[in-house]
């Protein structure tokens, strides 16, 4: 039986439609072999059922079953492929290179194995095999080069033999697997999968390649910036001394203060940058540990070994988002220069605001925040809601310091078309728009389960829906339920928990607008480093329904000065 098989091609066992290995086979009334789920597609695409090779047509759709006979015959011959000598060549030289293969019959002194039996599922030296040569039973068993572990090559739900691999369970198949548990998936002879699953493991070295590159850029910049940053430092404290030393003996205290918080942000931010180095150090020593892994996966030659390690090298170790990781400090230093020198002339503001300004920069304790937050609300704008910029299904108060979301459908026919009103975005804009100097308001919020707020350009887009981009004039963060996240990144959560009153801060020459929670006097998130070149107004967004009852109103509040 086995010989008569060897004398087959696998050209005869191939799908005329998927060109793949026949994965349970039927034939048409005309004589040919498909995939059932091959001809199956086929013919439900196609409005007459015909052969896609002699083109005979079916008055009826034929009911095709399973045609056990050449199945049983492709399962075979597949099972002779695995046995090929390519395949079993890492066995082999295993064999010869390793421990030797003794027979498995011999009782006393145990002989070398010369042929071990795929059906016995044992080894047999040259007398033992004598059987197999004569017996009509045994003459019909598949005999290869002696092989360790034979057990580990056969299906332990079916003791057959593994001669499939399923590319969406990623697991090596029998063919009563492939015929049961695995009819509709894509399925593999292992030698097929062996290539194509070696092909993806080099795409995944690629990509772990490109992540070790990238953090080592990372970590070089890390290390300059740390350069720059003592060197822009260093600058900063010697131009603050010596405006400084210029003044009263008050100032002279004053100046103390300044080197120490100078020293104590640069130490920080070494310490910092320290830290980071290490993690990233720490990153490239593991991704370099899963490179070699991953290279040595990818040098094995044994096929079964190979895929039955290759499920659990598909998952990249976790690693830190670089893109979120920033430890640039200059915009901190520069602003306290500016302030300095702003103030000189007025010393006795320059006092009482260089206390506020070093606390704001002291780091991150509570008093700091709760400073931060006093400082910002002095800079109290009135702001009012625009009604001619107003989605229709919105509604505002008289007073123009409420919005609310509205379920009437009918709203839209009695809106006149207004060219400033936004018509896809549930949005208003502030009457009033900023080009300079700093400002700031505060909104109440209370129990709504989705809104959005921030600051938008003159020019932001009204009609139609944009992209949330960084580029989309807007700068506002998002509350969806239980989190924070900002328009310009959606799915990226910037912070946990709600909130029942925000208070928004926007330096605009210093390209800064900051969100705090005003209840615990903590901040939230910061847009730093951005460019402004034309007006900023207030964004309102109240939202839908989409995550429950959501038509309370956003109000806008007279701040509540913190002591």
């Amino acid at each position: 039986m086995a010989s008569s098989i060897s004398l087959l091609s696998e050209e005869q066992f191939r799908c005329p439609i998927c060109l793949e290995m026949l994965a349970r086979p039927v034939s048409t009334p005309c004589g040919h072999n498909f995939c059932m789920s091959c001809i199956t597609a086929y013919w439900n695409n196609t409005r007459v059922s015909q052969c896609p090779i002699c083109m005979e047509k079916f008055e009826r759709t034929p009911h095709l079953k399973v045609n056990t006979f050449i199945s049983e015959l492709a399962s075979q011959f597949m099972a002779l492929q695995v046995t090929d000598a390519r395949i079993w060549s890492t066995d082999e030289q295993q064999a010869n290179s390793g421990p030797v293969v003794l027979c498995d019959i011999c009782t006393d002194a145990q002989q070398d194995a010369v042929k071990s039996c795929l059906e016995c599922l044992s080894s047999y030296c040259k007398v033992h095999l004598e059987p197999h040569h004569r017996a009509a039973g045994l003459k019909r068993h598949t005999l290869v080069n002696p092989l360790r572990n034979l057990e580990n090559r056969l299906c332990k739900e079916h003791n057959r033999l593994l001669i499939l691999f399923c590319r969406k369970d990623k697991t090596l198949l029998c063919d009563v697997c492939c015929n049961s548990h695995h009819v509709n998936h894509s399925v593999l002879p292992v030698q097929k999968a062996y290539t194509e699953m070696n092909d993806l493991l080099g795409d995944t070295e690629g990509k772990v390649q490109q992540m070790i590159q990238e953090r080592q850029q990372k970590v070089q910049a890390t290390k300059e910036s740390v350069m720059q940053s003592k060197k822009e430092t260093a600058d900063v404290m010697a131009d603050s001394v010596q405006d400084l030393t210029a003044l009263v003996s008050e100032i002279q205290k004053r100046q103390t203060e300044l080197v120490k918080l100078m020293e104590e942000q640069q130490k920080e931010s070494e310490e910092q940058a320290d830290a980071f180095v290490v993690s990233m150090e720490c990153e490239i020593t593991e991704l370099q540990g899963t490179l070699m892994k991953l290279r040595q996966l990818k040098q094995t030659e044994d096929q079964f070994r190979f895929l039955q390690n290759f499920p659990n090298m598909c998952t990249l170790p976790h690693t830190m988002d670089l893109s979120s990781s920033s430890l640039d400090r200059r915009p901190k230093i520069q602003h306290i220069q500016k302030s300095l020198k702003s103030s000189v002339s007025q010393v006795r503001m320059l006092l009482n605001k260089m206390n506020t300004e070093l606390n704001r920069f002291s780091g991150g304790a509570d008093m700091s925040d709760k400073a931060t937050l006093a400082y910002m609300q002095q800079y109290e704008v009135n702001v009012l809601l625009n009604p001619d910029t107003a989605h229709p299904l919105l509604i505002l108060s008289d007073n123009g310091k409420e919005v609310r979301y509205s379920m009437g459908s009918g709203l839209w026919g009695n809106q006149n078309p207004n060219p400033n009103m936004f018509t896809e975005h549930l949005a208003v804009l502030g009457q009033r728009g900023f080009s300079s100097r700093k400002f700031y308001f505060e909104v109440f919020v209370g129990l709504k389960t989705e809104w959005c707020l921030g600051v938008a350009t003159a020019s932001v887009q009204r009609t139609g829906g944009f992209a949330r981009s960084v580029d989309s004039g807007l700068w506002a963060l998002w509350f969806l339920e239980d989190k924070f996240e900002t328009f310009s990144s959606p799915d990226v959560t910037v912070h946990w928990g709600r909130v029942d009153r925000i208070g928004v801060f926007v330096d605009y020459d210093v390209g800064q607008i900051s969100f705090y929670d005003v209840q615990t006097e903590t901040l939230i998130y910061s847009f730093t480093e951005c460019f402004f070149t034309e007006e900023l107004y207030p964004y309102f967004n109240p939202c839908d329904n989409e995550y429950g009852s959501n038509l309370d109103p956003m109000v806008i509040v007279p701040v509540s000065r913190t002591k």
